[in-house]
């Protein structure tokens, strides 16, 4: 008889919870918005943070509530941009695509200035005297960018020293730019050719003493140019590419070959 009863106390007990838990999750339920399926799925998925929220489920959250505009995404397609701003009723105007560059052509054209056996990891090295390379604005070659790089678009050349961007799989994601100690990296127009791959800031001799395709500042770029579109500033060529035409003087002019036609 005991027996029973317990088994009976402890059924109306689970069912007496079952419903309250039932009653509970009506009450609180909090229901989802429809378009946030749809949005997901239209984001790329990559979960990279380059929007600046906590993956593409948080991205489709913060443009449903208008917190965040589809352009704050640089790896969804223009295409789907376009279709997920129709969607949600959004004005949107798609930018031109972005590529990432790495702004130093030395590498194992430069010497070490010293031996380095720490841990093989560019932001490690560089608090090591600002790293082991003869030129202490250049790349330290041991590949953080890759590691970084969350679409596989970074891979080191091992005959180079040098990281080098596959500008196809490239989703202007900025985390190479993040992660470099440096400061190597910078994200231009895509359609732009020319783009000086150095960093230095040190005066021509300076440069030449420690990397042979370094900028000398020489200013043969600056003169050159049309439109004006490039700058000797601090000793290092800059470009403006709201102005550059992509004309190729600089290119041409340039005696250490520092500035780049891209492939």
């Amino acid at each position: 008889m005991g027996i029973l009863l317990a088994v009976i106390t402890l059924g109306g007990l689970g069912l007496f919870f079952g419903l309250g838990l039932a009653l509970a999750s009506k009450k609180f339920r909090i229901n989802s918005d429809p378009r946030l399926e749809k949005i997901t799925a239209d984001l790329p998925g990559a979960n990279c943070g380059a929007c600046g929220m906590a993956g593409c489920a948080g991205f489709a959250e913060a443009l449903i509530s208008g917190k965040s505009t589809v352009d704050k995404c640089p790896v969804t397609e223009p295409e789907k941009k376009i279709e997920i701003a129709n969607f949600l009723g959004h004005q949107v105007s798609v930018a031109t695509k972005l590529v990432a560059v790495l702004h130093c052509g030395g590498g194992n054209k430069v010497k070490d200035r010293f031996k380095y056996e720490g841990i093989k990891d560019c932001s490690a090295a560089n608090l090591l005297q600002g790293g082991q390379k003869a030129c202490v604005y250049g790349c330290l070659g041991f590949g953080s960018c890759v590691k970084a790089c969350p679409f596989g678009a970074i891979s080191m050349n091992e005959e180079t020293g040098l990281p080098e961007v596959d500008g196809e799989k490239c989703t202007a994601c900025g985390k190479c730019v993040e992660i470099c100690p440096k400061k190597l990296f910078s994200l231009v127009p895509v359609d732009k050719k020319y783009y000086v791959k150095c960093s230095s800031l040190d005066f021509g001799k300076a440069v030449l003493d420690v990397c042979p395709v370094g900028c000398i500042g020489c200013r043969k770029c600056e003169k050159s140019c049309p439109q004006q579109a490039i700058k000797v500033i601090n000793n290092l060529a800059v470009f403006d590419y709201k102005k550059c035409r992509d004309t190729g003087e600089c290119f041409k002019v340039c005696p250490t070959k520092c500035i780049i036609k891209k492939g």
